[in-house]
């Protein structure tokens, strides 16, 4: 670096770097568990693997940048951001490749190199950029701490606006890929007014060259980021009918010709199966549900929590003439079952977060279905003592409550799905437990739960009927279990192996393809 000060419109340009670099950071952060997803799902380990990355990338950045400012002379701060919208740009360029690469680690080892692999380079560079902007602000001792606290201050506010954009307005509307791209281009664009101004203003006479020469290579790499991940439609075998990212996964309808299967998709989690020929469920535990109303005759208002494709809906009107609420965080899947999955709502459709909208529901019904599930895994929040008993106050005076939990069974002693049991049965007095495949050890297990003894001898059930529930019933000891709360709650990490079946069987099904993008 020269000597130079920078001026008025030198400080006001290099703030406003500061706040694109900021917000650049947190969009790369959040967008990145947007990318790994589909691979990895979204448990808290993807979460901690992203953000343990970042941290990683800032604190190289910051120690890099400090010594690169202090020892540059003949490159700056353009060549530095022009470096950041390379790697950005060779982000979704890589994500495939770096996914199947990391697949064999298994689930927290391979989300965190696939992390460190396609997001550290680009977060290192923008790490580098503070330094920097505090070496050119200052030019003396005098007034440092004041330079120093308002580059911090302006890059934050940056993160934050950056932030806010992303999530309120622009991943709705744009994909992950998209975005990445535009923002390598943005980025691309801002190195290269900073090598006019650093060349006119600094007198770095040879800031220009290399910065035009990366900016040429990432134009080059334009096309290639643009068509990542497209074109991939199956195989010979199967067959992607629909796709669209959402706030919430990556929701696809997939078909089978072959086996007469349609499947509706999120991230790494199977949510619907039907036949193509005439649209039945393929889904054994909801053989299990669509009994349950002849255990409690004369239900008229159902609640179905985690819509999916919608079959229940359907059985429960066609079968019984109840009609049901329907309650889906995820307007994509919401959209796929209607289109796909020939979903007619019999009730209220809600489209939003199961917590909040719980709240403001009227009830009574007399059959509340629970099955959530995304990515792989469950949304712990919804098997607390605390939704439980929220769900309960929704219930008649002889409803019954059918939870799907998806875990292995370990003789009855696997510790997450005792702890269900355990919570389930410290809110409701009386529960049984089913099997969805009876002798399989990784399988669907539905919990029935009411404040009423339950009888599976009722009047309405033909001796088949009962004997087939009675063959699918189990004893699940909840002594070894943990009562899951709001403020106490391993159930990820109790699940590992569960998300990491999940993720082969669908590995098994369609292949490794089928979960990148």
């Amino acid at each position: 670096m020269t000597e130079k000060t920078l001026d008025s419109f030198g400080r006001v340009g290099l703030y406003i770097t500061v706040f694109l670099t900021g917000a650049a950071v947190m969009v790369i952060e959040l967008l990145g568990t947007r990318m790994i997803a589909p691979f990895y799902g979204t448990s808290l380990y993807v979460w901690s693997s992203l953000i343990s990355v970042t941290m990683i990338a800032l604190a190289t950045g910051y120690f890099m940048g400090g010594r690169w400012a202090d020892r540059g002379r003949r490159t700056g701060l353009s060549l530095v951001v022009a470096l950041a919208a390379i790697f950005t740009l060779a982000i979704p360029w890589a994500t495939r490749f770096v996914l199947l690469a990391t697949d064999p680690l298994g689930l927290r080892a391979g989300a965190f190199f696939s992390a460190f692999v396609l997001f550290l380079p680009s977060l290192t560079f923008l790490g580098m950029v503070g330094p920097f902007a505090i070496k050119l602000s200052t030019s003396q001792l005098d007034g440092v701490g004041t330079s120093v606290g308002s580059i911090y201050a302006v890059s934050t506010f940056g993160s934050v606006v950056g932030t806010l954009l992303l999530g309120f307005y622009l991943f709705p509307l744009v994909g992950a890929r998209e975005i990445l791209v535009g923002m390598g281009v943005g980025l691309l664009v801002l190195a290269l007014g900073l090598a006019v101004f650093e060349q006119r203003s600094l007198g770095q006479t040879s800031a220009v060259l290399p910065t035009v020469f990366i900016a040429i290579v990432g134009f080059c790499l334009l096309p290639m980021a643009v068509d990542a991940g497209h074109g991939y439609t199956g195989g010979n075998q199967f067959r992607i009918l629909s796709e669209r990212e959402s706030l919430y996964g990556w929701v696809r309808v997939i078909e089978e010709p072959g086996r007469d299967l349609r499947f509706l998709t999120s991230d790494a989690s199977m949510i619907g199966a039907a036949n193509i020929s005439n649209g039945k469920s393929r889904l054994s535990y909801q053989n299990i549900v669509s009994l349950l109303p002849s255990l409690s005759p004369n239900m008229v208002r159902a609640l179905i929590v985690g819509q999916g494709a919608g079959h229940m809906a359907k059985v429960l009107h066609d079968r019984y003439g109840i009609s049901t609420d329907t309650l889906e965080i995820d307007p994509a899947v919401a959209d796929a079952a209607v289109d796909f999955f020939g979903f007619i709502p019999t009730g209220q459709t809600i489209v939003g977060d199961a917590r909040y909208e719980i709240r403001h529901l009227k009830g009574p019904y007399d059959l509340i279905i629970h099955d959530c599930f995304t990515g792989g895994s469950e949304p712990a929040h919804l098997l607390t003592v605390e939704t439980l008993t929220q769900l309960q106050g929704l219930l008649s005076d002889h409803g019954i409550l059918a939870l799907n939990f998806v875990s292995f069974f370990q003789e009855g002693r696997n510790t997450a799905l005792v702890s269900v049991a355990k919570t389930i049965g410290q809110v409701f007095s009386h529960k049984l437990a089913f099997v969805s495949e009876p002798g399989d050890d990784f399988n669907d297990f539905i919990f029935v739960a009411a404040n009423k003894p339950l009888d599976l001898k009722s009047k309405s059930l033909s001796i088949d009927q009962v004997a087939w529930l009675q063959d699918r019933l189990i004893d699940v000891d909840p002594k070894q279990g943990l009562i899951l709360t709001d403020n106490f709650n391993p159930l990820e990490y109790l699940q590992i192996a569960k998300a990491e079946k999940y993720r082969q069987v669908l590995v098994g099904w369609f292949g490794a393809e089928i979960l990148v993008r």
